[in-house]
């Protein structure tokens, strides 16, 4: 028996009868040999850590703009944040932790640089090529890890992480409520991990905005709505444990992940106040992503005219719209803030030049 063999047969004696089996996994689109060692989704895993698009999120915005103080969060921490909240929920429940954290760690490889601004701009200007295309960042995260990663190879993960992946986002939707547009729904449901995954990312974000807020002057503690926080905690920590403890308590020993009343509906009225007071609010925050707005559309626009300028961009200019689009797309939403901040200086902002010396009669 070997160790990847060991591991499995202990998941089927250890984990829930709802937990997601890693030796029942439907596969990968590729088929490989099995790992001596690690199960299928241990691999998945191993992959995301491992790959460029991974390493790049310490540089994307999660909320605040290229931060200089060092506290505020990235989209990595980020992303860092909702793997250990969904890690102890999946134990708690007796779930597939490896699945779990592939999913988390995954979810956004696809956001552009700015944050949710930056995944605006990107979403209007590609209308402006293709209106019937949209720019979705679970979207893309699905089209890193299948196609961009690898030098377009792909990861080849397994089914199960790739459905997670792309069912994780709401939106702004409430949770469990019915979002206008989602994914279309795997032939056997999402797994329970992927759930996990796509509440731990709200229980994570929720939280680490406010204290990034707080941090930033934009909000005081006592702004934060009053009987919120009396049913929640005052602290983040204290917040955060009380959500995760109503998700394990309304989804043990149950083939579903939920929460329960009045939590859940504590957690979506956080997010409101989230999205009316910092992340649609003019503020000083908000004012300077819009300028990353106007700057991500207008690198579009040029690449588009002039794809020779994306490195790997040359046959682009013998392909249609549509397909120059998503070369164009690809390139500007696997880049980092700075790094698109620096394509934008050295495309739109005057250079030093010099004349050649003529000689002299």
């Amino acid at each position: 028996m070997t160790i990847r063999e060991r591991t499995e047969a202990l998941e089927r004696e250890n984990l829930s009868e709802f937990a997601a089996k890693s030796a029942d996994s439907r596969g990968r689109m590729r088929s490989e040999e099995m790992d001596p060692i690690r199960t299928a989704f241990q691999r998945d895993r191993d992959r995301v850590l491992h790959c460029k698009a991974f390493r790049r999120l310490k540089h994307k915005t999660q909320v605040f703009l290229d931060p200089e103080e060092d506290h505020y969060r990235t989209r990595l921490t980020h992303t860092l944040e909702v793997a250990q909240i969904a890690r102890t929920v999946a134990r708690a429940l007796r779930l597939n932790e490896d699945l779990t954290e592939a999913i988390a760690l995954a979810h956004d490889l696809g956001h552009p640089p700015f944050g949710h601004e930056g995944e605006e701009a990107l979403d209007e200007v590609l209308q402006e090529y293709v209106p019937d295309e949209r720019f979705r960042h679970y979207e893309q995260s699905l089209r890193v890890v299948d196609v961009l990663e690898k030098g377009g190879q792909g990861l080849n993960l397994t089914y199960e992480t790739r459905e997670g992946i792309l069912g994780h986002s709401k939106g702004k939707a409430d949770l469990f409520a019915a979002p206008a547009e989602s994914p279309a729904p795997s032939p056997g449901g999402l797994p329970l991990e992927a759930t996990v995954v796509r509440i731990c990312d709200r229980i994570a974000y929720v939280n680490h905005d406010i204290d990034d807020a707080v941090r930033a002057g934009l909000l005081t503690p006592d702004a934060l709505p009053h009987e919120t926080l009396e049913l929640l905690g005052r602290t983040h920590g204290d917040r955060i444990t009380t959500m995760v403890l109503n998700v394990i308590e309304t989804s043990m020993n149950r083939p579903a992940v939920s929460m329960s009343e009045p939590i859940l509906g504590a957690l979506n009225r956080l997010k409101d106040f989230l999205f009316t007071n910092v992340y649609i609010q003019k503020n000083a925050a908000k004012a300077e992503l819009a300028k990353a707005n106007e700057l991500l559309k207008r690198l579009f626009r040029l690449y588009m005219e002039q794809p020779h300028l994306i490195p790997y961009g040359r046959a682009a200019g013998e392909m249609d719209t549509a397909a120059r689009a998503c070369i164009v797309l690809d390139y500007i939403a696997g880049m980092t803030d700075r790094y698109a901040g620096e394509q934008f200086l050295r495309h739109f902002f005057p250079q030093n030049w010099s004349a050649p010396i003529s000689p002299l009669p």
